[in-house]
């Protein structure tokens, strides 16, 4: 095989660390390079085939779309730690058909009723099932009411799984543990929400949602990152519909507070990504209210006006006209 083949082929070539030729026997070249596509290794420095019988672990079928090979595929769903059997068991389906679909008729519906309910009973069979149920369902509908994306959805279901599996929670509000797992996984996963914004959608209230955040966090021993204001600025500017522009000079805004003594330390990072967007959007002549700000960061616009003036003071912006800031030179 010549090297120019080999360069043509790379797509479908990745470096073999499994096999157990370590260099090439005719040139020595220890940089082995495998085909997944013709099950050949090969040395990448003089092309030597080194074997041809490597096994294919793919499917022995062949498909050309995307809808093909959906239809081809014999696997199930992924398994996901958002269901409480993590989807492994079977359903069976509420829509009363049959496989060709046609209707069932009165007695086939009264079966498939019975055993409908009993398939259910048996999924959720222990007061463990039973806890797990209840959670992922919970934590499935704050995920929905904040729009929180599937992975941290899967993420909060494993903080909690963590939490009865390893038998650290007992007697607790399952309510307010889902919650709390997902305050934790957004804090953890750099897209934070506030503990109001997430009491408002949950059952409990949001001292007895801090309080078993804490508990999860010291039982589970987890090291949470400490929110910073940048974490709100995209969601923000996403939700108030402004334009990049404004988005980018409120970072550099943020930046540059990070440097002031006594600006960044021991303030709300809400407020002070409020704050700033609300600068940065007069310095890109964008029309924004304060209760605009306030209604989407979920702090006082008293407070946005506290962290405004601050923030115009200590990093020398100065107000040119009544509906516009510039950066002092």
């Amino acid at each position: 095989m010549s090297t120019n083949t080999l360069e043509e082929r790379r797509d479908g070539i990745g470096i073999n660390e499994d096999s157990p030729k370590s260099s090439c026997s005719e040139c020595g070249s220890i940089e082995i390079v495998r085909d997944n596509e013709k099950g050949e290794i090969i040395c990448a420095g003089c092309g030597l085939v080194l074997s041809d019988h490597r096994i294919d672990h793919g499917p022995e079928w062949r498909a050309f779309t995307s809808a093909e090979r959906d239809s081809r595929a014999r696997t199930g769903a992924p398994v996901s730690y958002a269901i409480h059997d993590k989807g492994l068991s079977t359903m069976i389906d509420w829509r009363d058909r049959d496989g060709k679909g046609g209707s069932f008729n009165a007695r086939q519906r009264a079966q498939i009723f019975r055993l409908r309910k009993w398939q259910i009973r048996t999924r959720v069979h222990s007061s463990l099932d039973r806890n797990l149920a209840q959670a992922m369902t919970e934590i499935d509908r704050l995920a929905s009411q904040l729009s929180l994306s599937p992975s941290l959805k899967e993420h909060a279901a494993r903080l909690y799984r963590k939490l009865i599996a390893g038998r650290l929670w007992r007697s607790r509000s399952i309510d307010a543990t889902a919650a709390a797992a997902v305050y934790a996984a957004c804090r953890q996963r750099g897209s934070p929400r506030s503990v109001e914004e997430i009491s408002e959608h949950s059952r409990e209230g949001k001292k007895k949602i801090s309080a078993h955040y804490r508990m999860l966090v010291t039982k589970l021993k987890i090291r949470m990152p400490i929110s910073s204001p940048e974490m709100y600025v995209p969601r923000f500017i996403s939700e108030l519909g402004l334009p990049r522009d404004v988005q980018r000079t409120t970072t550099d805004i943020l930046t540059r507070a990070k440097e002031v003594r006594g600006l960044v330390t021991g303030r709300d990072p809400r407020g002070l990504a409020a704050a700033a967007i609300y600068v940065a959007a007069i310095m890109n002549d964008c029309r924004v209210t304060q209760r605009q700000i306030s209604k989407v960061s979920g702090v006082t616009e008293v407070t946005i006006r506290n962290r405004y003036k601050e923030i115009v003071a200590k990093l020398g912006l100065t107000m040119q006209t009544p509906a516009q800031v510039s950066v002092a030179a």
